[in-house]
């Protein structure tokens, strides 16, 4: 259990989880997330076509229960070409926004994106998961940089110019591996 209680997904139903998300991707911090303005029945009716779609699904991350932070998983391979990018079998997309007064508690960011990528490398066939992160959003880079993420390609489009950044099974042990020693209490010398 992490430090912020117990951390868990379950699908998103649109009709249901529409009005919990919607003021989290509509909220000035969200200001990244791709909608950014929309209206309740706009967030309602874009889960519903996610959750129509074959390689494409959503989570609700829960703390304790709570629904606190969102989840986009995809194929990259059945999504609109990113730059120079070229997916790959066990190529895993992300999507990810912790709900803004959750975001408050520091390293709660952390913990569920960790959450998040061990539910994705629970399956074998995951190899590499791919995320995308405005260049002006710092927050969303640290966060990656921090959880094993590793800077891949700069996509230039009309609307954004962003980072793709891919971890591997590997990065993301190392990263954990990292966090966990960080973590430990310095050793002192015992006095005689």
């Amino acid at each position: 259990m992490s430090p912020f209680g117990t951390l868990t997904l379950r699908p998103l139903d649109p009709f249901t989880d529409a009005q919990v998300i919607h003021p989290w991707v509509t909220h000035p911090r969200s200001v990244f997330w791709p909608m950014w303005g929309a209206r309740l029945h706009e967030v309602e009716r874009a889960y519903m076509h996610v959750a129509a779609e074959e390689h494409h699904d959503a989570f609700v991350g829960l703390r304790d229960g709570a629904p606190a932070f969102l989840v986009e998983r995809h194929d990259p391979r059945h999504a609109e070409p990113v730059g120079p990018y070229e997916p790959e079998p066990g190529d895993v997309g992300l999507h990810f926004l912790v709900a803004p007064d959750a975001d408050r508690a520091p390293a709660f960011g952390q913990a569920a994106l960790t959450t998040v990528l061990e539910h994705l490398f629970a399956d074998p066939r995951t190899v590499r998961v791919v995320v995308e992160a405005d260049v002006a959003d710092h927050a969303a880079q640290e966060l990656h940089e921090a959880v094993g993420f590793l800077v891949a390609y700069e996509v230039e489009r009309p609307e954004q110019h962003s980072l793709l950044s891919l971890c591997t099974r590997e990065r993301f042990e190392a990263a954990a591996v990292r966090r966990a020693v960080a973590a430990r209490p310095a050793l002192t010398a015992a006095r005689p």
